[in-house]
């Protein structure tokens, strides 16, 4: 008998977790995928050429929910969740990462008394303070299939399950993903003439950090002054950029020979072969120090926390919080060549998806 096997993805970065998944599912005459998406289809971060990148089809099925709203997006995903069940009876419901969304379909699937699997599960901020960290309590304290990324991730998910879930230490499954497309990847056509390992990638999201103009400006002005005369390559979504634009023009950051250019966001395959060939990488983005640990890329993450501390204990990655001091020494080791020595995690192989699936068909 096929199972019946339902992804649900939140936002963009989840179908670049799930990909190898969805392929997986569909190359197994035992399973079937239903493929959900929260939000709408006319999405613009979903761009066209992300699904071709992927090698996957664009979901089947959207719930078309579209709010900033945490706790508006949480009550109507779970109502429209609830009512794409009624009409589409599944086995298991997969959720990924710590979404308001992936928490509202979590409690839809174990009110329905449907199993429930956690992609990305075991993280901890330790933070509760934080949104996510409430979504990943409640996430992980529903699921019956709890798939760690590593070490630390699988003590804290064995530690907190209960009597009916199972941990599973699968891996990374952006691993899968990277380790797809790694020929697949192109330089991006708007830089032609970039050099391999001749320059630094910034890439900057969070919108506490792109908020505080004042602190951000002393960030651009550390990381600039100290990559001296190494390009930094900056592809960033409109409202990234235009704060970055403006704030490389002012006076205290002007003085100094900058270096920075701001480009327009890449697809992923291009994205992809910009930090893969880069000489280090500077983000607020743990993504992006996932896929530097696994390309073997020097990585300094604006950020005091990993939820993946292997890219910190064993890979490529180091964190300097907001301090534009530890941000400019941390800049200056990258560019003289003196980065500390970095390895693949336990299971970060590419063979992730492999592993769920041999589980969720047991």
């Amino acid at each position: 008998m096929t199972k019946r096997i339902c992804i649900l993805a939140g936002a963009r970065p989840n179908f670049i977790k799930v990909s190898p998944l969805v392929r997986a599912i569909g190359q197994h005459a035992e399973a079937s995928c239903l493929l959900v998406y929260a939000g709408s289809a006319a999405d613009p971060t979903l761009e066209t050429s992300l699904f071709d990148d992927l090698q996957i089809d664009r979901p089947q099925y959207y719930l078309d929910v579209v709010s900033d709203r945490l706790n508006e997006i949480t009550s109507q995903v779970m109502a429209r969740f609830d009512r794409f069940l009624d009409e589409h009876p599944v086995d298991v419901v997969i959720v990924v990462d710590d979404l308001a969304s992936t928490m509202a379909a979590a409690i839809v699937t174990k009110k329905r008394g449907i199993r429930l699997a956690h992609l990305v599960a075991g993280t901890r901020s330790f933070d509760i303070t934080m949104p996510k960290e409430i979504n990943r309590l409640v996430i992980d304290a529903l699921s019956d299939y709890l798939f760690t990324a590593g070490v630390r991730s699988t003590g804290v998910a064995t530690r907190e399950q209960s009597e009916q879930s199972q941990t599973y230490m699968v891996g990374n499954i952006l691993m899968d993903t990277l380790r797809f497309n790694r020929a697949r990847l192109h330089r991006p056509s708007l830089l032609p003439d970039l050099q391999e390992n001749s320059y630094i990638v910034f890439t900057l999201n969070r919108k506490a950090l792109l908020a505080d103009e004042d602190h951000l400006s002393q960030l651009l002005t550390a990381m600039i002054e100290a990559a001296g005369d190494t390009p930094i390559i900056a592809p960033l979504r409109p409202e990234a950029s235009q704060v970055v634009s403006r704030l490389t023009t002012a006076s205290e950051i002007s003085s100094v020979n900058c270096k920075l250019s701001t480009v327009n966001s890449l697809n992923y395959l291009e994205f992809g072969w910009l930090t893969a060939h880069a000489k280090g990488i500077i983000t607020d983005s743990g993504n992006v120090a996932e896929e530097a640990t696994f390309n073997g890329v020097p990585c300094i993450t604006l950020n005091n926390y990993t939820e993946h501390k292997e890219t910190v204990t064993v890979g490529s990655n180091v964190l300097v919080g907001e301090d534009p001091e530890r941000l400019g020494e941390a800049v200056a080791q990258l560019v003289s060549g003196q980065w500390k020595h970095s390895a693949l995690p336990d299971r970060w192989d590419g063979r992730t998806a492999e592993r769920i699936l041999q589980i969720l068909l047991a």
